[in-house]
């Protein structure tokens, strides 16, 4: 058993990744599936094209690769985080679409648990805020607008899951009924602080927990696919959502250290160790992993819209075929403009939360035209980081880890389709006046999915070990003047609160 087969589950498409015993790459497939839009700031997935499309780059890679089930030492998932499923135990069969972390549907649900005074005790016992982002608000809406569900779920006929649960269900089939202490903390249903879920947070959402799965550590023994999959079983050995799975992936193990995201959204996670802590900033606290019963925090700031700004300029405004064509065009674009786009989609994340706030593009001129609307959408996806570290900066410095100085921005780690474009990753040093590191293998998140089940095999090192492997490709360093910094960020702000008073 030579290989470690890694299930990366993103919103737009499934992968398998094969790694070797080195933790290098050697195969890799991928499928793409449809996005379903039924209503303005919804969005949902074909519970069958996330399996199909997952059992179906599995068997690809493998065959690719030239190797059997009897080579694959464990099986590493790592998926869209928040999106919600419900099925039928009996069958395996969903009961509604699944409702995908994007959605904004549950919006008026949560404004009125606020309204009746409940967002500072979801705070204080999962870390988040209620938004509609996350799982539990979803999982209630599913059940109180399928006929008959909500009994259903009470009498222990349905399942929960978030898409690690539900990969898990059919490549057992359905055996196993299983997710990682990662993926459970982003439900607004799990107490991060004593590891279980929370009947008073089940209470208040209106969620049985009867619907709800085990919570296990992040390596740990999830059953083992079926035979008829791949030839032979191969067991399951490690979940993280896919942001702590970068996390993991770009070796952040100690306090401080910090991972950068960028896929469809844009994710900031900052190691903050065993104790969690409360954000004054609008940040979440969240588990970063969790290894031998222990868990570590981080906390972590959430863009909706990042690499999605770029299929938004392709399927969208059709201004490029590909998305590597940005960058080119961006490098085109006139200099002297100040277009600013804030691509509230679905809505701001960290810090703001506005899940009402829609897209606004603001400094148009007669000029104005397809490469400045491309440097628009490559420099949101900066200022958006930058939103996130500072809001970090001061919430380390409240730890007592810092003074919250420049001097104290955590090291920036970056991963993700879009930091390969040096273009975007320069900016990003450019705006927030901080180095960005990237790595040799921006395949992180699938690294940090493999290197849990590869450890739980006993074929990778420890964490000690894994973080002695991680290398630099390039550090991009800041390159921009401060005051024009300064001057950019400041009517990125203005942007952001005028599409919020639109």
């Amino acid at each position: 058993m030579t290989h470690i087969l890694a299930i990366d589950q993103g919103t737009t498409s499934s992968r398998a990744i094969l790694f070797d015993g080195e933790m290098k790459i050697t195969a890799t497939a991928q499928e793409e599936f449809a996005q379903h839009y039924p209503a303005s700031g919804w969005v949902e997935h074909d519970p069958g094209d996330l399996w199909t499309s997952t059992a179906a780059t599995c068997r690809a890679v493998m065959e690719k690769a030239g190797l059997k089930a009897a080579d694959i030492a464990g099986i590493g998932i790592t998926n869209q985080r928040e999106t919600t499923l419900i099925w039928d135990r009996a069958t395996g069969k969903p009961i509604h679409n699944a409702i995908v972390w994007q959605d904004r549907r549950t919006a008026e649900t949560c404004q009125a648990l606020k309204k009746q005074g409940h967002e500072a005790r979801v705070g204080d016992l999962t870390g988040l805020l209620l938004d509609p982002y996350f799982s539990g608000t979803k999982a209630a809406w599913i059940l109180d607008h399928v006929e008959g569900a909500r009994a259903r779920a009470e009498a222990g006929e349905l399942a929960f899951g978030t898409v690690d649960s539900w990969l898990v269900w059919n490549l057992t089939g359905g055996r196993v009924h299983v997710t990682d202490a990662t993926n459970a903390s982003r439900t607004m249903l799990y107490d991060i602080h004593r590891g279980e879920w929370s009947q008073e947070l089940c209470d208040m959402l209106n969620v049985p927990m009867a619907l709800l799965p085990e919570v296990r550590d992040c390596a740990a023994d999830f059953g083992m696919a079926r035979a008829d999959l791949f030839g032979a079983e191969i067991p399951i050995l490690g979940i993280a959502g896919d942001q702590q799975a970068a996390t993991i992936g770009q070796a952040c193990f100690q306090p401080g250290m910090m991972k950068s995201t960028y896929g469809t959204g844009c994710f900031a996670l900052l190691n903050i160790g065993e104790t969690p802590v409360a954000s004054q900033n609008r940040l979440l606290t969240t588990v970063a992993y969790q290894l031998d019963g222990r868990a570590t925090y981080a906390l972590e700031g959430s863009i909706f819209v990042a690499g999605a700004v770029v299929q938004w300029l392709r399927d969208g405004l059709k201004i490029i075929r590909e998305a590597s064509e940005t960058q080119p065009l961006a490098e085109r674009s006139d200099d002297g403009q100040n277009v600013v786009l804030v691509p509230a989609f679905t809505g701001l994340g960290a810090p703001y939360w506005n899940a009402e706030c829609r897209g606004a593009v603001f400094g148009l001129t007669r000029n104005s035209g397809p490469a400045e609307l491309a440097r628009a959408a490559l420099e949101s996806v900066g200022y958006q980081t930058r939103d996130l570290l500072e809001a970090m900066r001061a919430d380390w410095a409240a730890t007592g880890a810092g003074n919250g100085g420049e001097g104290d921005a955590p090291t920036l780690r970056v991963d993700g389709g879009m930091s390969a474009s040096d273009w975007a990753m320069q900016f990003l040093a450019d705006i927030t006046g901080a180095a960005v590191d990237r790595p040799d293998i921006l395949e992180t998140t699938a690294m940090g999915a493999a290197w849990l089940a590869g450890q739980r095999a006993g074929l990778y090192p420890d964490a000690a070990g894994f973080a002695e492997t991680w290398a630099l490709e390039r550090q991009f360093t800041p390159a921009m003047d401060e005051a024009r910094r300064e001057g950019k960020y400041a009517a990125w702000k203005r942007a952001v609160a005028a599409a919020q008073a639109f």
